[in-house]
Order: C-alpha cells, then sequence, then structure tokens
C-alpha cells in the first residue's frame, strides 16, 4: 500500500524523544512515505538519534534554529506533487496521507487540504476540529469539505507547487501562527482550502515549549499579517481589537513593541489582498471571537 505521492516534512529543536516517537509512527504508516526532518540547531542529541534509529530518513542540518523556515529548506528536497507537514510531536493517521492525495488528485483548485485533529494519550479530538467543520467561510459547490481561512501546519497536506509559488513560510515570522499569511498568499493565488473530517491526525503536545514566548510570536506575527494585508481601516480596527484583548503582560508589550519596530519593512512590503479573500478574512475573524478553541492571542 506504498503512496508515492507526499513527502512528510518534520521541523525539530531539542525535542529528541518526541521526534524520536514520531518518527517511529511514520516508518509504521502502510504508505511509507519518505519523511525529511530539519534540526533547527539541537543540542540533546537529537540528530545523532535520528541517524541511529531512522537513516531511511533525510536529516537536514542548518546549523541554527531556522524557526518555520526550516520547513522551507527541507521542501528543496521535495519531489513529489504534495506535501505534509508534521510537528516534532504529532503524526499522521494510517490512511489519512493517500486520503488527502486523493483529495488533492480529484480536485485541482484545492491547495491545501487540513484534517481532524486527535490529542494524545486520551483520544480526544482537538477544540479546534469543531471550528474546522463548523467554518464560516462560503465555498464552492464542488468543495469536498468546508472552505477554510487558514490552516494548521501540523494538519495539512499542500500542493508543493502552490507551496513554491506563493514563496513558502516567511522567514521574518519564524514561528508562531505563522500559517495565517501563507494561507492567505495561497487564497490571493486561487488556492482554496479545506478540511476533510474523516481524515486524522494525531497530536500529544510536548512538555518542552515555551508558551509565553510562542504567544508574543503569534501576537506579533497577527500584527504583521495584519499591517501587510488589511485594508487601513481593517487593520486599524484589528489593532485596537488586539490591543484590548490580549493579556497585559509583558510578553504582549514586547509582541506589540517588536511588530512597531518593524513598520518600515512592513510598510515596503504590504499588499492589501484581493476583495474575496478579505471578505471570507472578516468572516473569519467573526468566527474566531465566539470560539473558545486554543489561540495564540487571548
Amino acid at each position: 500500500m506504498t503512496d508515492p505521492r507526499t513527502t512528510v516534512l518534520v521541523i525539530t529543536h531539542n525535542r529528541r524523544r518526541e521526534l524520536l516517537r514520531t518518527l517511529g509512527h511514520l516508518a509504521e504508516l502502510p504508505e511509507r512515505p519518505r519523511v525529511i526532518v530539519t534540526d533547527n540547531g539541537s543540542t540533546d542529541g537529537t540528530a545523532e538519534a535520528v541517524t541511529r534509529h531512522h537513516p531511511e530518513v533525510l536529516l537536514l542540518r542548518p546549523g541554527r534554529n531556522l524557526g518555520a523556515v526550516g520547513r522551507n529548506l527541507a521542501m528543496r528536497h521535495v519531489r513529489t506533487p504534495y506535501v505534509a507537514f508534521c510537528d516534532d510531536d504529532s503524526w499522521w493517521a494510517p490512511g489519512s496521507l493517500p486520503g488527502a492525495a486523493d483529495l488533492l488528485d480529484r480536485h485541482p483548485a484545492v491547495g491545501a487540504v487540513t484534517v481532524r485533529i486527535v490529542v494524545e494519550p486520551g483520544g480526544t479530538e482537538d477544540p479546534i476540529v469543531t471550528e474546522l467543520r463548523n467554518s464560516p467561510i462560503p465555498g464552492p459547490a464542488w468543495l469536498p469539505g468546508p472552505a477554510l481561512g487558514s490552516f494548521l501546519a501540523a494538519a495539512t497536506v499542500l500542493r508543493a507547487d502552490a507551496f513554491r509559488a506563493a514563496g513558502g513560510f516567511n522567514p521574518r515570522l519564524w514561528l508562531g501562527g505563522e500559517e495565517e499569511l501563507l494561507a492567505a498568499d495561497l487564497a490571493a493565488d486561487g488556492w482554496w482550502l479545506t478540511y476533510a473530517d474523516h481524515l486524522t491526525v494525531h497530536h500529544q503536545p510536548s512538555a518542552a515549549r515555551d508558551a509565553t514566548l510562542r504567544r508574543a510570536h503569534g501576537i506579533r506575527n497577527t500584527l504583521w499579517f495584519t499591517w501587510l494585508h488589511r485594508p487601513v481601516g481593517r487593520a486599524l480596527r484589528r489593532t485596537l481589537h488586539l490591543a484590548r484583548t490580549v493579556p497585559r503582560d509583558t510578553a504582549s508589550l514586547h509582541a506589540f513593541a517588536e511588530a512597531a519596530a518593524a513598520l518600515p519593512w512592513v510598510l515596503r512590503e504590504r499588499r492589501v489582498l484581493p476583495a474575496e479573500v478579505e471578505s471570507r478574512l472578516r468572516l473569519l475573524e467573526a468566527a474566531q471571537r465566539r470560539s473558545t478553541a486554543r489561540r495564540y492571542i487571548g
């Protein structure tokens, strides 16, 4: 049951145990996907452990922490039409990679397929799954599932050519809500993003994470995305909304300060999204205000 259509990309940093568990699950998949790991400068023996236990994996060692751009690096080695992202604490369920590839084969205007997320070890659905199922984004009748305004990298299969044409993940954002900008670029290029409820990825959240830093990056990146792509009035309203609703702490203050310091390059690179994509974002924002699902921002 091997399936040569999809390559799995994993980025990791100092999570040797979690990564080995993930690679073990991926190695057991009947579809036997090619796996590429970008080790973002780990110092815990991650690279040596991957070489020893999973020699079939292509291991990239850039020598520093590239964040999400580690996926861009791995993309240089992808020869398959589709690419699946995977975090070092998540893994794809059997049949889900070929299932997503089938959807992309059948629907040439779909650029990305996001799947159901099951949280381990309890086997419960991530709360964000309800939001994906009930996406407010209107889509064409032929779309195989709900239309989405963004995607979750660790639960998504994308067209490799669409990813490349959109420029991949913006290196300035590093990590933390970095999907929002790429999703908007894909939509602006004419691609549809969809959700497939019958396909699954498992996520066992690592304890080795800096939640405060990730939240700060998420706030900063949301501000940059807003200033880069939204109309002036909407950008101002979104900025004020964030200022009112994010936690009032040092992390939020640093996020706003770092975002503001980048205004020169943001204004140079500013490009307002097409009206159709902007209308989808407004619907998505309204739904998110009512959601209790996990967020990088308050």
